[in-house]
């Protein structure tokens, strides 16, 4: 009897428990399920954009990619890198679609469409990314090239990390050169190779070399002591 007296005790105080907080378990209950399948259905709709998104991009490639760059497949790259950016505005494919936008009109001299493409993407990218840090640098040479050298020299000394502290430097030196600043371009062409030493394959070594001897032309003196060594009889320096 005992046993029984337990038992209805203890289910006595069950039944209690559950007038008093059944309700509310019940409502936690649901929100914590409820909460879970809007955590799956929102990720399957992110994953759904994601790859719509890319569906999107590899089109515009493949159209930009034509052999014949006709009107009409101009026209069709740009319709589908607005649409991506218009419907999948938050990805990093809308960037991408902004940046062949900002490409497509520097070819045809547009460069004030090529800027808004250039800001829209750093409206939109992470900071210090490295969509962020390209979108940057073209910027800069798109404000060069339409004779803003002074926007584009802000834009380039609003600070660079990593890497592509070699193309900054060297986008600097062409802006100052393009300045007449002869000196400071050298200078920053110096440093661009120093940069490039430590972080290789972000500079064409190459034409950075041919931009750092067209500041440093051999003087008249020295062409002259070239000329009279070579008017001599004496036999050249035999290889060691």
């Amino acid at each position: 009897m005992e046993q029984y007296r337990t038992e209805d005790e203890q289910l006595e105080s069950l039944k209690r428990w559950w007038r008093e907080n059944g309700q509310s378990t019940v409502a936690a209950i649901i929100i914590a399920l409820s909460a879970g399948v809007g955590w799956q259905t929102w990720k399957g709709h992110q994953q759904r954009q994601q790859e719509e998104a890319s569906d999107a991009y590899q089109a515009m490639m493949r159209a930009s990619a034509e052999t014949e760059a006709t009107a009409e497949q101009t026209q069709l790259v740009m319709s589908l890198a607005e649409g991506i950016k218009e419907s999948h505005g938050d990805s990093t494919y809308a960037q991408f679609a902004a940046l062949h936008l900002a490409r497509m009109a520097v070819e045809r001299d547009d460069l004030a469409e090529a800027e808004a493409q250039l800001r829209w993407v750093l409206g939109e990218a992470d900071k210090g990314s490295d969509t962020a840090w390209v979108a940057q640098l073209r910027l800069a040479r798109v404000l060069a090239a339409a004779g803003e050298a002074d926007q584009a020299l802000a834009v380039l000394d609003q600070g660079v990390e990593g890497p592509y502290q070699a193309s900054f430097t060297l986008a600097r030196g062409d802006v100052l050169l393009q300045m007449g600043r002869d000196e400071d371009a050298r200078t920053a062409y110096n440093e661009a190779r120093l940069l490039a030493a430590r972080f290789p394959g972000q500079v064409n070594m190459v034409t950075l070399e041919q931009k750092l001897q067209s500041l440093s032309p051999v003087q008249p003196a020295a062409l002259a002591g070239v000329e009279a060594t070579s008017g001599t009889n004496e036999p050249a320096p035999e290889e060691p």
